[in-house]
């Protein structure tokens, strides 16, 4: 993992451990753990430095308790954070949408009229809002579970219906290279496939 990779995981950790402990001084280190799905000894470390940096005081309390308080500097890199998540956010999404644009255009120039998406996560839900407008028509999705209607108003199929679907392209939605060397499934006509 590159530094600014490391470097955004560990801010996003740490504002969900500031935002958890401002909503809830008395949660324990354990819950934390569940409700963020990291390592109960990751949790501890990330406590011990956010107490180091002064962003939270630890206080025991009877029955062997610890209440956690936000400092304000921990309330001031709270919101710093925030702001840095959202900023990025932004920009991730600016990026994906422009991305999307750019390959419609290829499918477009291609001739392509009938599209299938290839997952159904957040990425298809973006291709989907973007391709409004444009003279492209999306027959459905494929995802590794069958179901109709379900994607906005449209079906889910199977990889290996592919075959007998009418489709023009397909628009692969996994953005990692793990989710992409899964796919397409040997029935998908290659010439047709497009990535982001």
């Amino acid at each position: 993992m590159n530094k600014l990779k490391t470097d955004r995981h560990d801010d996003d950790i740490t504002l969900r451990i500031l935002d958890e402990l401002s909503k809830e001084p008395h949660v324990t280190q354990r819950s934390l753990s569940g409700k963020l799905d990291v390592a109960l000894g990751l949790v501890n470390a990330y406590m011990k430095r956010l107490a180091k940096k002064g962003y939270i005081k630890v206080t025991t309390i009877p029955q062997n308790r610890v209440k956690y308080i936000l400092t304000p500097k921990g309330f001031t890199e709270k919101v710093r954070l925030t702001y840095e998540y959202m900023h990025f956010s932004l920009s991730y999404f600016k990026n994906i949408r422009q991305r999307i644009d750019n390959v419609y255009k290829q499918m477009i120039l291609s001739g392509a009229k009938n599209l299938l998406l290839w997952g159904d996560g957040e990425v298809a839900e973006l291709c989907y809002l973007s391709m409004r407008g444009l003279p492209l028509n999306l027959i459905g999705v494929i995802d590794q579970k069958r179901s109709d209607k379900s994607f906005f108003g449209h079906n889910i199929y199977m990889p290996e219906d592919v075959s007998a679907l009418n489709y023009d392209a397909i628009l692969i939605t996994a953005l990692k290279e793990k989710e992409r060397r899964k796919l397409p499934a040997p029935q998908a006509d290659a010439e047709k496939i497009f990535l982001l």
